[in-house]
Parts: structure tokens; sequence; C-alpha cells
């Protein structure tokens, strides 16, 4: 018997991605019901072949979904995600609001699979950050390898991160830069078109944004707490897909050649790193992909064992969807969770 999968937030960016993941990946899903705010109900969305009408959150009856994907914000899942795990589903949270709470696990497959385990104590999972969960599974081989000790990285990240609403800005702002039109700027604090934005997220008391903060703290709690890591996250015009630019310090020594065998036996991973004109990846042939792709390593001359590389990856699918879907799959293939027996 399938399991009954309900998705909170099923007409945003990520909803959508997630309808369309379950989809390719033949998820065992009996049922999947379509959940939002009251002011999306009705409204349409594609799951395969179906078509599913998106029905109010605030009414539903929780009592026999097995899983819940919630992508609806992080006030939404505070508010909602306590009551939905009491129901006995098991929740998983694309928002930052549980990520750093002991009793939920944080998790990305390739990395820390073995966390999921921790579900029962409140039944919520937390997916990470977009440009974390990318980042770790580009890590985690190599620190199994030689054991990092520093991390330090340079985001550039597109506007689908932010939402449907920037995306269509990015749209707007290009357009009226084409057309001599007047530029309205009002998703980010400054125009996004032909140009980048060292500011993503609120920005903290030591001058470091909330994003910079998620990427040290999450990082730590998935991958080592002993590890240093520091950020600038910046947004770029792009409409899909997280790049970063990353440097490591190891304690041990690692050579380029020895890195690129480690990743291109990772999972998760996909090394395309030719040294000539185009041989590495960009956000745009990353969009629509699940694979973190890793490119330009090389030797970090600068401190005794160090590495540098480009790593991309499409932010709505690993860095949102993917990981989420991929956590429910995890549940199943380790026989945590059972589908409830309807009643005769």
């Amino acid at each position: 018997m399938g399991y009954k999968v309900a998705l909170v937030g099923a007409t945003g960016n990520v909803g959508r991605e997630m309808l369309n993941i379950l989809d390719e990946r033949k998820f065992p899903a009996d049922e999947v019901v379509a959940l939002a705010s009251r002011r999306s109900v009705g409204t349409e969305v594609s799951y395969g072949d179906k078509t599913l009408k998106v029905k109010a959150l605030e009414n539903h009856d929780f009592s026999d979904v097995d899983i819940c994907l919630m992508s609806a914000g992080g006030a939404v899942s505070k508010e909602w995600s306590p009551k939905i795990g009491a129901a006995g589903a098991i929740v998983i949270d694309n928002s930052s609001t549980w990520r750093m709470d002991p009793d939920v696990p944080l998790v990305v497959p390739e990395v820390n699979a073995d966390a999921v385990a921790g579900f029962a104590k409140k039944n919520i999972i937390a997916n990470p950050n977009c440009s974390t969960a990318q980042l770790v599974v580009a890590l985690k081989p190599l620190h199994d390898k030689a054991v990092i000790k520093r991390v330090v990285v340079a985001t550039y990240q597109s506007v689908s991160g932010a939402g449907k609403d920037a995306m269509d800005e990015l749209f707007a702002q290009t357009k009226a830069v084409y057309t001599a039109s007047e530029l309205v700027a009002k998703k980010f604090p400054k125009r996004i078109a032909f140009n980048v934005i060292p500011e993503i997220d609120v920005f903290m008391e030591d001058g470091y944004t909330k994003e910079e903060w998620k990427m040290m703290a999450e990082t730590k709690k998935i991958l080592d707490p002993k590890i240093k890591l520091t950020a600038t996250c910046v947004r770029v015009p792009v409409f899909i897909g997280h790049s970063e630019a990353v440097s490591i310090e190891f304690e041990k020594p690692i050579t380029p050649d020895e890195a690129r065998s480690i990743l291109r036996n990772a999972p998760g991973c996909l090394v395309i790193d030719k040294h000539e004109p185009g041989g590495y990846v960009t956000p745009y042939e990353s969009a629509g992909e699940d694979a973190t792709y890793i490119s330009r390593i090389r030797e970090d001359a600068t401190v005794e064992n160090g590495l540098q590389l480009w790593c991309v990856s499409d932010n709505l699918r690993k860095g949102a969807a993917l990981n989420a879907v991929q956590i429910a799959e995890c549940l199943i293939n380790r026989k945590l969770i059972s589908a409830k027996q309807k009643a005769a």
C-alpha cells in the first residue's frame, strides 16, 4: 500500500518543483494532497499527468497523512508543523524555523542519512538552506578523506531562491532596462538586473547576514561541529542555480587529482573539470538537474593542504525540493515509516 502525502505551499516555486520530483522519481504515493493558504484555494497545480486542486491548509485533517512536505515559509511552519506532527504525520520542512532545534534532525541524505532516525521527538525533519545543501554534498567526501579545518565560501545565488516574486522582479527590471521604462525594486534592496547584491536575509549584529550565518551553523550541524566556515552570500541576476566559490583548508594533504577522483565516486556529485574554455558547469546548465556539479578543482598554495573548487546546483531541486523528497525516500527505505491503513 502506498503513502498519503500532503504538500503545504503547493503553489510556490519549491512546491511546484516538489510535485514534479514526486512524479519523476515514482514516489510510492497513493494520494497527494496540494495545500496552501486560503487565497490560493482552487488554484490548479500539475502532478505528473494529473491536475490537483489546491485546498486550504486551515481546514485539512492530517490524521491519515503519512508524510507532509512543508514549503510555505517560516511563519506557517512554526504554527503548523508541530500540529501536523502531533496528528501523526512526519513533517519535512523546507524553512529555516526548525533547522537548529536540537530535537529536529537536519538532513542531507548523501551526507548524514542516519540522522533521519531522530525525527520521533517532534515528528519534524528539517531541510537545510539551499546554499548549504550543495556545499555539504561536495565537502563530505573530502572531509572523510582529509579532515576539513576551515572553509571560505562566496556564493552567487539565483533569484528563484527568494521566490516567484523575485524571479518576476528580475524579468521586469531587465525588460525595463531595454525599453527605458521605470525600474521598480520591491523584493530586493537594490536593483538586481545587471547588478549583484551582497545581502541575503537580514543583517546581524556582527555584520554577517542571516544567510551567511545559516551556512556556518548548518554545516557544523550536518557535517562536523569542528569545521570553521565563513561565507559571503551574494544575489546575482540568474533565474535558477546557485554557484559557490569554495576555498578549503584540510588537516591532511590532498591533491587536486585525489579530490577529483574522490568526488567522481561520491553520491550526488558530478565532476566536470576540464582545464579549457567552457570546461566547467554554470548555473544555466544545472537548471533542471539533480546533481551537485563540481569544477575548477585546484590547489590553494596560500595555505598548507588547501584546495579551491567551484560548485553549482539547481537551488530549487537539490537545494530544496529534491532533498525533501530524498529524505522521505530515506524514511521509507529504512522502514522508519509505514503507511497508515485506511479504516475499513
